[in-house]
């Protein structure tokens, strides 16, 4: 029976129900691998995979196409851009200065150390593989874009995941814990900065549009810094303590799209704007903010947050590697490990940290969850990655975020005396 309804209104119903699809499956796959010992973020990628090429578009009729067409796709991916967009946020708002200034000597050592080893392995494996992938959408990638990418990607650890397993762990007040959620937060600034730098220079056609990009992005960072922070930290302290959680958190979520409207203008992503406008985010009154900001965001996160996996499952076809792929992904995977885990452990070894919480370390930093899912989808969207590159990297975000939990020692890591409780790591973070 052929329905009556206009294209467009069938068109939306269509997206309506894939976004329930997208709700159920991600909750199953994400508490099946979350009664494994993984974390969440594992199930609803694999979900995502799942419900794309890899899995369901084999089978005859090819479901994928017909459960999420062509033309749902577009909806489908504004839809995921709102939930990461605050997801972002949250990332920026998390960061704490705090937590680095603990151990600041070791804390910096980790993380450079774990950030240039990555980095350099990355660039270096970019020559290896640059040849064959140098084409993506019909244009040549330049060598320097491609570098500097594969280079911030090997380089980041998903602060969100880490501090969900350092709180699940009970790791959180220890030596180890401290560290890495220190080191972790360094690194993946430093890791934005590289990939704000790779931005500007896909954007740009000439020396004269990086010229233009980088002014307007330092006028960006100044507005925020001495215009936008100080109006936002007045319109917090005056908005928190009258308790409406609704005005509050509609003119802060206003600012996070705003901002990030300000950076895709400027030819960054709209993601650093996410991000930015979460840093600059007074963190107190903390349990007003966490009250009438934190949980409407997480909130709205845990229904809009699984499209993005399946917007990012529908472009990651595994069927489509071939034997050469395979064994570039193996190389992929072993530089991930080795920058992160031996660059983050060796510094630690060497300055101290006892062995078993060395290793620790290094299993921890080489978590990468969702924030290399919206690394590589920002590769996708600056043409720098073609598919089988994103196939790889994805399958290595998985890989090594799925490493954490059988790695990690049962005996209870060295206790931080110096750690003064609660840990503003301890407030609640994004599962992913």
């Amino acid at each position: 029976m052929q329905s009556l309804a206009s294209p467009g209104e069938l068109t939306v119903a269509v997206v309506m129900a894939d976004v329930a699809i997208v709700l159920v499956v991600g909750y199953v796959f994400g508490r099946w691998l979350r009664r494994m010992g993984q974390p969440v973020v594992i199930g609803e990628i694999i979900a995502g995979i799942a419900l794309g090429p890899s899995l369901l578009g084999l089978l005859p009729g090819n479901p994928t196409a017909v459960i999420f067409p062509a033309e749902a796709r577009p909806y489908l991916s504004a839809i995921s851009q709102v939930g990461l967009l605050l997801f972002m946020f949250l990332i920026g708002w998390e960061f704490d200065r705090r937590v680095v200034a603990r151990r600041k000597a070791l804390t910096l050592s980790v993380s450079l150390c774990s950030i240039a080893l990555s980095f350099g392995l990355g660039v270096g494996l970019a020559a290896l593989l640059y040849a064959d992938h140098a084409t993506v959408a019909g244009r040549r990638v330049p060598f320097t874009v491609f570098a500097l990418f594969l280079g911030a990607a090997m380089s980041i650890t998903a602060f969100p995941v880490l501090a969900r397993i350092l709180k699940d762990r009970k790791l959180l007040h220890t030596e180890v814990g401290v560290l890495a959620l220190g080191s972790a937060a360094i690194d993946d600034i430093l890791a934005w900065c590289i990939l704000a730098l790779v931005a500007a220079i896909a954007a740009a056609g000439d020396g004269t549009d990086l010229v233009q990009i980088a002014v307007l992005s330092a006028a960006y960072v100044a507005v925020m810094s001495t215009v936008v922070r100080p109006l936002l930290t007045a319109f917090v302290r005056r908005t928190a303590a009258l308790n409406r959680p609704a005005y509050l958190a509609i003119f802060v979520a206003a600012g996070v799209f705003l901002s990030s409207y300000a950076t895709t203008w400027i030819g960054i992503h709209a993601i650093f704007g996410a991000f930015a406008f979460g840093f600059i985010m007074p963190r107190r009154p903390e349990a007003a903010l966490h009250r009438q900001v934190r949980e409407p965001f997480e909130n709205i996160g845990l229904v809009l947050l699984p499209v993005f996996f399946i917007v990012t499952g529908l472009g990651v076809d595994i069927a489509s590697l071939t034997a050469a792929n395979y064994l570039e992904l193996g190389a992929i995977i072993l530089v991930a490990c080795v920058g992160k885990t031996i660059g983050a452990a060796a510094p630690a070894l060497a300055l101290g940290l006892p062995g078993r919480d060395a290793r620790t370390l290094g299993v921890l930093m080489n978590t990468r969850g969702l924030t290399e899912l919206i690394v590589l989808n920002v590769g996708v969207s600056l043409h720098v990655l073609d598919k089988q590159m994103f196939t790889m990297m994805v399958i290595m975000a998985l890989v090594t975020t799925a490493m954490a939990g059988p790695l990690l020692p049962k005996a209870p890591a060295t206790p931080a005396a110096d750690v003064a409780r609660p840990e503003p790591a301890d407030r609640a973070v994004p599962s992913r």
